[in-house]
């Protein structure tokens, strides 16, 4: 089958090639099942794989690719048959850049009506990464502010979305002014430009910060948070601050992780998934900024590595 492989780590991505006769996906066990993939979408922790730099280490040769959606075309023993042709949205640790992947039922779930594939395979990382760092770790509050960096990201983008469905208001921050109206369609109330060259801009104060991007704004983002705020960190895209603890005063700083905590808390876990998705039903979906095929799928990790992704990058994996 064809597929993404990445058969050596590196930062340039150059081990990353696109193979026409990868070894097919095996057939389903117990409990699991065989979806055939329509679609993949990018995210940045699979950058980070490519390199060897993020916590979870794929053994190689490996698959990239951590969401996507499809079709179930084959079911293991303990799976019920009529499984067989029901649409589902794709959770796993790596694979999803294929044609084929087997994995267990339980890392599928129905796509929600109305929802496109390409739209379902970009949805849940990014929506789950925003509600567990705004709702469950962020604690954030109807009449709350909350500025959000790295705003024309798909991640940046969901979270402006689940914070405007809480009741709050959003400051967002982009460095460039296609991003900053992205953030501005998703309902941004107020959008800060920050270029890559220039000096951070005074920012207003806030009660919440979801940061995705790190490096230089770290410590600025802090600097606006009110007594009693909470600086989310949420991942490292513009490189890692060091901050003095004197900085901090009468706020906290929080770690978000939204795949780790539904691996230790299950139904938790679970109860994220059925909010995200009635947030789908209410209207939040993902802004889909690139689409390729998979043979392109290198083109598509560039342009997110270079940071000129408005949303996500969506990949078809069927033929």
């Amino acid at each position: 089958m064809r597929a993404m492989v990445c058969h050596h780590l590196s930062r340039d991505r150059s081990g990353l090639i696109f193979e026409r006769d990868w070894a097919e996906a095996p057939p389903p066990g117990a409990g699991e099942v065989t979806v055939a993939m329509a679609c993949a979408a990018l995210n940045y922790p699979d950058v980070l794989m490519l390199s060897g730099g993020y916590q979870f280490a794929p053994p190689l040769p490996f698959v990239p690719g951590v969401e996507g959606s499809g079709t179930i075309i084959a079911v293991g023993e303990g799976v019920d048959p009529s499984a067989i042709g029901r649409a589902v949205i794709v959770g796993a640790r790596f694979g999803c850049l294929a044609e084929r992947l087997t994995l267990p039922l339980a890392a599928t779930r129905v796509i929600p009506p109305g929802m496109s594939h390409a739209a379902a395979a970009a949805f849940t990382v990014a929506a789950l990464t925003a509600y567990v760092g705004l709702v469950r770790r962020g604690r954030l509050a109807p009449g709350e502010r909350v500025a959000v960096a790295g705003a024309g990201g798909g991640t940046g983008l969901a979270a402006i979305g689940v914070a405007k469905a809480l009741g709050a208001s959003v400051v967002a921050l982009a460095s460039d002014h296609a991003k900053l109206t992205a953030a501005r369609d998703a309902g941004a109330d107020e959008c800060i430009l920050v270029e890559r060259s220039a000096e951070v801009p005074a920012l207003p104060p806030v009660d919440v910060v979801f940061d995705p991007v790190g490096g230089r704004l770290t410590v600025p983002l802090l600097a606006s948070l009110r007594r009693g705020g909470r600086y989310l960190i949420i991942g490292f895209v513009g490189g890692i601050a060091e901050v003095a603890f004197d900085r901090l005063g009468e706020i906290e700083v929080i770690g978000v992780r939204a795949g780790e905590y539904a691996r230790r808390d299950p139904a938790g876990g679970a109860a994220n998934l059925v909010a995200i998705d009635a947030l789908a039903a209410a209207g939040l979906a993902p802004r889909i900024g690139l689409r390729v095929q998979l043979a392109e799928a290198a083109a598509a990790f560039a342009a997110m590595a270079d940071g000129m992704l408005v949303g996500k990058a969506v990949i078809d994996c069927a033929a």
